[in-house]
C-alpha cells in the first residue's frame, strides 16, 4: 500500500485536479450508495482525472443503472474483477482508504463540484491546445478556425466531452430523470415548447429541443406571419430568449409585422402611416408588451449556417430559432449545384439545433408543383428537388388557403396546417383562422366563439 501511495504522490501533476475532492466523492458513494443520485447530474466517469476513479465511478454508475446490489461489498467485488489495481489487496486497501478519507459524506455535492470545476480546466487546456495547434498548422481558413474554436468552447460550457463514445446506462439513467420530471409538479418546464396553436401542439407536442421544424408553403399563404405568430407567442409566455433571422424582410418590417398582429392594427395603416386614433392606443400597448418579450432580430443578408452559430451561442437563455427563409441562405459553395447546397445546409440545420438543444423553425418555399394539381395542397414530394429537407427534418408543416385558389370557397379566413411529416405522432391536419389584414392565425375554436377586435 505503501508503494502505491508513494506512486501517487508522485504522479506529476501536469494538469489541474483535486485529489481529496475525487476520492470524497467515491468514498461517500461507498459509505452510502443512495449518494450516488446527489451527484448523478453533476458527474460522469470523465470528469475523474485519476483513471482508477474513472473505472470505479464508472461501475457505480453501472451497477446503479442495472438495478443490483449496490454497496461496498459488491463495489469492492467488481472493481477486483475489472482488475482495476495490480492486487486485490491493493484494491482492497485503496477502497478502504477512500471511505476513511470523507470528512463528511453530507457535503458530497459540494465535493462534486470541484471534481467538476478542475475537468472543466482540464477541457479548456486540452480545446487551447488544439485550437492552437490547428492555428498553426494553417488547416483551414480563419473563419473556419474560429467556428471551431467557439463550438469546443461552447461543447464546455454544455458539458459535453470531446472522448469516446457514452454507454446506454448513462443514457437510461438521464432517461429516468427526464420521465420523473415529465410526471412530476414542474412537467410543463420539459414538455415542447407551446405554439400558442392548441390543436397543433396536441399534434407535434410542442415545439421539441433539438428539433428541425419545416414550415412550406407557396408564396403568399402566410408562412412569415404564422412563423411570427410561434416566435411572438414563444418570446412573451416561456421566458425563453427567441432569435429570428429575416434573410429577406428587414427589421424594421419584421417589427411592423409583429405590431400588427399582437395590436390587431391594419398592416397597411401601418405601412402609410394613418392610423385612427384607436390604433395609436392599440400600437402603444402592442409596442409595451413586445418590448418586454426576449426577441432578438437579425437581418443579414446571406448568412450561413456557421454565422448564426456564432451569433446565438452568445445568447444566455436560447428557446426558439426561427429562419425567413431556407432558400436565401448561403454555405459559400463555388460549384453552382444548388439542390447540394440546400442539403448541406439542412443538415446544418439540424445539426446546430442538436448542438444548441432548442428548437429550430425554418421556412422554405415551394415549387409551382401544387399550383398545376386539382387539389392544390402541397405535398411532401414538393419538397424533393428541394435536396434533403424531408430528410433532415423532424416536422414538415404545409400551409394551405383554399380561398387563395377558389374564391367561392365556404372557407373564407381559414387556413389548414398540414403536418406531413412527425417523427413525435401522426401525421395530421390541423385548422387554423387567418386574418389577413392584421398578418394574424389563431386557434379556429376561438377565432369563432369570442367577438372580433382588440
Amino acid at each position: 500500500m505503501a508503494d502505491y501511495q508513494n506512486e501517487l504522490e508522485a504522479y506529476e501533476q501536469q494538469m489541474p485536479y483535486n485529489l481529496e475532492a475525487e476520492q470524497s466523492v467515491l468514498g461517500a458513494i461507498l459509505i452510502d450508495p443512495s449518494n450516488l443520485s446527489r451527484v448523478m447530474g453533476e458527474l460522469t466517469p470523465d470528469c475523474f482525472y485519476r483513471s482508477q476513479h474513472r473505472e470505479i465511478f464508472s461501475i457505480m454508475f453501472r451497477m446503479f443503472s442495472s438495478g443490483g446490489v449496490l454497496d461496498n461489498i459488491t463495489i469492492f467485488d467488481e472493481v477486483i474483477n475489472e482488475h482495476i489495481f495490480d492486487s486485490p489487496e491493493t484494491a482492497k486497501q485503496y477502497m478502504v482508504q477512500l471511505m476513511e478519507i470523507v470528512p463528511s459524506t453530507a457535503n458530497i455535492e459540494v465535493y462534486a463540484k470541484i471534481v467538476r470545476e478542475k475537468y472543466y480546466l482540464r477541457a479548456l487546456i486540452d480545446a487551447s491546445k488544439e485550437i492552437i495547434a490547428n492555428a498553426t498548422e494553417g488547416s483551414g481558413t480563419a473563419n473556419q478556425l474560429l467556428d471551431m474554436a467557439e463550438q469546443r468552447i461552447y461543447d464546455i460550457r454544455q458539458g459535453r466531452s470531446a472522448e469516446g463514445l457514452v454507454r446506454i446506462d448513462e443514457v437510461i439513467i438521464q432517461s429516468y430523470d427526464t420521465l420523473q420530471k415529465l410526471s412530476g409538479e414542474d412537467k410543463a418546464d420539459y414538455l415542447g415548447i407551446p405554439t400558442g396553436f392548441d390543436r397543433l401542439d396536441t399534434v407535434i407536442t410542442g415545439l421539441n429541443k433539438s428539433d428541425l421544424l419545416i414550415i412550406a408553403a407557396r408564396p403568399a399563404m402566410g408562412k412569415t406571419s404564422f412563423a411570427l405568430n410561434i416566435a411572438s407567442h414563444v418570446g412573451k409566455k416561456s421566458g425563453k430568449e427567441v432569435a429570428i433571422f429575416s434573410l429577406e424582410m428587414s427589421n424594421d418590417q419584421l417589427v411592423s409585422r409583429l405590431l400588427s398582429a399582437e395590436g390587431q392594427i391594419s398592416s397597411y395603416n401601418l405601412r402609410t402611416g394613418e392610423l385612427t386614433p384607436d390604433e395609436w392606443v392599440r400600437l402603444a400597448s402592442a409596442a409595451e408588451i413586445l418590448s418586454r418579450a426576449e426577441i432578438y432580430l437579425s437581418d443579414t443578408p446571406n448568412i450561413s449556417v456557421a454565422e448564426m452559430k456564432a451569433k446565438l451561442r452568445r445568447q444566455k437563455n436560447l428557446g426558439l430559432v426561427v429562419i425567413d427563409y431556407l432558400q436565401l441562405m448561403s454555405t459559400g459553395r463555388k460549384d453552382g449545384n444548388r439542390v447540394q447546397e440546400i442539403s448541406e445546409i439542412t443538415r446544418n440545420l439540424k445539426i446546430m439545433a442538436k448542438e444548441l438543444n432548442v428548437p429550430v423553425v425554418t421556412l422554405s418555399q415551394l415549387g409551382r408543383g401544387p399550383d398545376s394539381r386539382t387539389d392544390h395542397r402541397p405535398l411532401l414530394s414538393d419538397l424533393r428537388e428541394s435536396g434533403s429537407i424531408e430528410q433532415d427534418a423532424d416536422v414538415v408543416m404545409f400551409l394551405y388557403r383554399d380561398e387563395y385558389y377558389n374564391k367561392e370557397t365556404e372557407d373564407h379566413n381559414i387556413a389548414e396546417c398540414i403536418v406531413a411529416k412527425n417523427r413525435h405522432g401522426e401525421a395530421d391536419t390541423v385548422k387554423l383562422a387567418w386574418d389577413g389584414q392584421f398578418t394574424r392565425f389563431s386557434n379556429l375554436e376561438l377565432y369563432r366563439d369570442e367577438p372580433q377586435g382588440y
